[in-house]
């Protein structure tokens, strides 16, 4: 579930939005990082900005297990409660591995990585960067041909370090992607304003544009 669900008490004493950010990155912290969503979330940062203006529970975080939930209810002074079916289930982490064979190159995966963690490009054959897949396993669903398979996750790469750079590839992604839709909607507000000062100009023009818009309504 979603923002605006009430799932517990607010934290106590945040008066300030800069105690709510500053929450927000103690919980995010503690956060696996795996940006894989089953908190219903996009994301780690969103679920501990949501934990900590009091509309989710700490227990909604899979990859985090009992374990992660006991960190997240010493940190904000709760009882510790048992993960919450809903999101799935505690199991060991994987990685993701493209059998490049059957791969079409149909970039569904890299779209889906939420941390830029496969490369490639249309028509061609894409790749795991193993070391900074996050087991997230959102590139699974998203391959139309089934060729990507999961492997263990080796222990030494479940560590803070990579936490931490998970982190950073998820902020950097979510940035190039608002970045590159805003340039998006300017480049057709620009285009929009050239038809419309050319249409302003050139009665002729403006007349085809009404008619072709007409054309285009809906029949009542």
């Amino acid at each position: 579930m979603r923002n605006g669900a009430s799932w517990g008490p607010k934290p106590k004493h945040l008066h300030t939005m800069t105690e709510l950010v500053t929450l927000a990155d103690r919980i995010d912290a503690v956060l696996p990082q795996t940006q894989c969503e089953q908190c219903g979330y996009h994301g780690c940062r969103p679920y501990a900005e949501a934990i900590a203006r009091g509309e989710a529970d700490i227990n909604r975080c899979p990859p985090g297990g009992d374990a992660g939930i006991a960190k997240l209810a010493a940190l904000l002074q709760r009882p510790v409660l048992p993960l919450d079916p809903a999101c799935g289930t505690e199991k060991p982490r994987m990685l993701a591995r493209i059998v490049e064979a059957d791969c079409i190159g149909c970039t569904k995966c890299i779209q889906a990585c939420p941390v830029d963690a496969i490369v490639g490009a249309s028509k061609l054959m894409h790749t795991v960067l193993a070391d900074d897949c996050t087991g997230c396993e959102l590139c699974v669903p998203a391959c139309p041909v089934d060729c990507i398979v999961l492997e263990p996750m080796p222990p030494a790469q479940i560590d803070q370090a990579h936490a931490d750079a998970a982190r950073e590839h998820f902020r950097r992604r979510e940035a190039r992607l608002a970045r590159e839709a805003a340039e998006r909607e300017a480049e057709l507000a620009a285009r929009k304003a050239a038809v419309d000062t050319l249409a302003t100009a050139n009665p002729v023009l403006a007349a085809l544009a009404r008619a072709k818009a007409k054309r285009q309504e809906p029949n009542p």
